[in-house]
């Protein structure tokens, strides 16, 4: 993980007050055809029980782990869809020079597991638009899996870090020396 965190490319401390928000946010997911959203495909896709997909998929029942806080979650509406790196971290990393559809892009990432987690509602809104040195997750087993999806949801997008940030990667790296960060650059 060492050797990743050093290839993550340094900026500015500081947050813009620009919009962080991507013109469209939750799109049509991967499959447009199944008619659900971004958001229903990962609910599906990470559900440890499946949950029925009803007309205009609405889904019931099934069940989640959410791995910030170690919980199990058994009704969809409990979850949040947390962005790895938050839209307005993103933003202040770089987004805001891309175009909107490369930041509609980056907003329903499937391309990679760690892109869009599903978490607990409580876990997501206490994380916010945080970086690692503000904010990790409730259950500190779930610390070295979280900073190297971070980091290679950074690298993937080619994103940038803070000084402060990277500290806590490097912090972070320097106890979980056999976490393996993996990604793919985002086309």
């Amino acid at each position: 993980m060492p050797r990743r965190v050093a290839r993550t490319v340094l900026r500015g401390p500081g947050r813009s007050d620009a919009l962080r928000l991507p013109d469209k946010h939750w799109n049509s997911g991967d499959d447009p055809a199944d008619g659900c959203s971004t958001r229903s495909e990962v609910l599906i896709h990470e559900a440890v029980e499946p949950p029925v997909v009803g007309p205009r998929c609405r889904l019931t029942g099934g069940s989640w782990w959410s791995y910030y806080d170690q919980t199990i979650v058994t009704s969809a509406s409990g979850l949040d869809i947390d962005h790895m790196v938050p839209l307005a971290e993103a933003w202040d990393s770089g987004a805001s020079a891309w175009t909107a559809q490369r930041r509609e892009a980056y907003a329903n990432d499937q391309g990679a597991e760690a892109s869009l987690v599903a978490v607990t509602a409580r876990s997501n809104r206490s994380k916010a638009d945080q970086d690692p040195a503000q904010w990790l997750p409730p259950a500190g087993d779930a610390h070295c899996r979280y900073a190297a999806e971070w980091t290679g949801t950074k690298l993937r997008w080619n994103l940038t870090v803070d000084g402060t940030e990277r500290a806590a990667l490097n912090d972070l790296a320097s106890v979980c020396p056999d976490q393996t960060v993996t990604y793919t650059p985002a086309t």
